[in-house]
């Protein structure tokens, strides 16, 4: 990974620009072309080095004030395709599986985001109807405390 790369890993990790051609204002910032900036972004997804690139919701600042992690015990033999029908539901921003203990059997997470708690808890019921999933416990959300993505370079590494 050269100089470049890492600057583009840098930029690419900054707030998004809000502008018609976001690709072409983060490659000027760099002193490169947008065309350049893309087949960089290609190369980094193709090799592995990202996986994805995605908006990370302030769901606070846009209204939803109420959140719920929500963990459902699902049969091992359903995880897949329960974990497939929650997620499809846009108040679900998060869905995982996870491990079960013998005094735990919840193995699919949803993060599930709401105007209250009332909104959240008609959600987790309208997902246990769509998936015949009904043993789940739900755990609100009292305080927020971190929303920051991760960062690999700072201006002292390049």
């Amino acid at each position: 990974m050269d100089a470049l790369d890492k600057k583009i890993i840098q930029a690419m990790q900054d707030e998004f620009p809000v502008v018609e051609k976001p690709y072409e204002e983060i490659a000027g910032r760099i002193g490169i072309t947008e065309a350049e900036l893309l087949a960089r972004l290609q190369v980094f997804k193709r090799d592995g080095q990202i996986r994805k690139m995605g908006a990370v919701l302030r769901h606070r600042e846009v209204g939803f004030s109420s959140n719920v992690l929500c963990a459902w015990a699902v049969p091992e033999q359903q995880i897949e395709i329960v974990a497939q029908q929650m997620s499809e539901s846009t108040a679900v921003s998060h869905c995982y599986d996870r491990n079960t203990m013998p005094d735990w059997p919840y193995s699919v997470y949803t993060m599930i985001h709401g105007h209250s708690r009332e909104e959240c808890n008609a959600i987790a019921q309208e997902l246990a109807e769509k998936t015949h999933i009904v043993d789940r416990v739900m755990l609100f959300s009292v305080k927020e405390w971190k929303k920051t993505s991760m960062r690999y370079f700072s201006e002292a590494e390049i």
